[in-house]
């Protein structure tokens, strides 16, 4: 049935997700599933016993609008012991129902039309469209498939007196790259006195490998009076189906995120909030999700180390590239769709992450899988 209505999409040339097409497929043909970046292992009981808990306290009506405040406590004494950066609990931290409604309301406050914002490619697929959405202009910087770097020379060349926000992401999601101290100070150099607003994606900020630090916006105090940061529970503790995640950002621009978030959903779950609340007492619950992850890494890395497959370095977040073109020439999305049919195994194009579809012969594969999948599907790729 169609309504007699007009229909105006404010985004017409948006189809159905890359993740769907592939969930779908991937279910066709019962293949494993190395391409979301969800866990398929459970999250810590004690997780669950602490928001089961809560319920049966009572815990089950709408939290505050800006979020529980031991919840928001928590999360600044993180901060601080973390990045030496002091958040105000009451008026710099919101917690939000998942990361992806913390990008959306930050965009949605900051943004208006007009505006131009700077991202980089290949990029988490909901960046241009929420920009779009605005009436703003989404503009594209494609980072070099040799080492998907940024070319900040390449940035300072597109900022103009429309620019209102550029949006980061380390680690970056799909490259598994990180920043370093030369992306800080390069970042801080073409901000400086500037009104440009960074929205930065740390959903990954507890994932990154090889004793590297994490380059957080919050650790640099030039950068952290410009900034949002979006990061994620679900992330951090295994359970992306429980959507909580939280920004931070300097009181004014809270100020305004807030009163977006608020006609959103106005609160994120409250038993889940109780229960993030009490694993942030214990540090090491976030402390050693590095290490988690880095023999997860290793461990496919390792079991793909005979299959014909070029594998890029994996600094950061749950990802973990593979370059396929010299092998045939079919494109990503082919060659995806293929490896599902014929090897039962359920991998990411990386053109889904560039906006005009721009194929560069990579394909993303999660690791955020229990060792049986990791080893299981290397050894399903390893023959073809």
């Amino acid at each position: 049935m169609h309504s007699p209505c007009r229909v105006r999409s404010k985004l017409a040339d948006v189809g159905t997700t890359i993740f769907a097409v592939i969930g779908e497929l991937a279910a066709q043909y019962d293949a494993l599933n190395l391409s979301q970046g969800a866990p398929n292992f459970p999250c810590d009981r004690s997780l669950v016993d602490r928001a089961t808990h809560a319920m049966r306290a009572g815990h089950n009506q709408y939290a505050p609008m800006i979020g529980l405040a031991p919840l928001r406590e928590a999360l600044a004494g993180k901060m601080q012991s973390l990045y030496g950066a002091r958040y105000d609990a009451e008026r710099e931290i919101t917690v939000m129902a998942s990361a992806s409604e913390g990008l959306y309301a930050t965009l949605s406050a900051l943004v208006h039309p007009g505006d131009e914002v700077i991202y980089f490619e290949p990029a988490f697929d909901s960046y241009a469209p929420i920009v779009r959405v605005q009436g703003a202009k989404a503009i594209a910087i494609k980072l070099k498939p040799d080492d998907f770097r940024i070319d900040w020379d390449e940035v300072a060349a597109a900022i103009t007196a429309k620019t209102r926000m550029i949006i980061v992401n380390s680690p970056h999601n799909p490259t598994a790259t990180i920043f370093d101290a030369q992306d800080i100070e390069r970042l801080v150099a073409v901000t400086r006195n500037s009104d440009i607003v960074i929205l930065s994606d740390e959903v990954y900020e507890h994932v990154v490998f090889d004793g590297a630090v994490h380059q957080s916006m919050a650790r640099h105090p030039a950068l952290r009076e410009r900034s949002v940061i979006v990061s994620s529970f679900g992330k951090t503790y295994h359970v992306t189906g429980w959507r909580v995640g939280y920004c931070l950002a300097p009181d004014d621009l809270t100020a305004e995120i807030r009163k977006i978030h608020q006609f959103m959903t106005f609160a994120a779950d409250t038993p889940m909030q109780w229960a993030f609340a009490e694993a942030l007492a214990e540090p090491a619950s976030y402390r050693s999700l590095a290490a988690f992850y880095q023999r997860k890494r290793d461990l496919l890395v390792e079991h793909l180390g005979h299959s014909r497959l070029h594998l890029l370095p994996s600094r950061g977040s749950f990802f973990l590239l593979a370059r396929f073109d010299h092998l045939r020439r079919e494109s990503d999305g082919d060659f995806a769709a293929r490896l599902i049919r014929e090897h039962r195994v359920a991998t990411i194009p990386l053109s889904a992450f560039h906006a005009d579809g721009m194929d560069t012969g990579l394909i993303r594969m999660s690791f955020a899988k229990d060792d049986a999948t990791l080893i299981e599907g290397a050894r399903r790729l390893a023959v073809i």
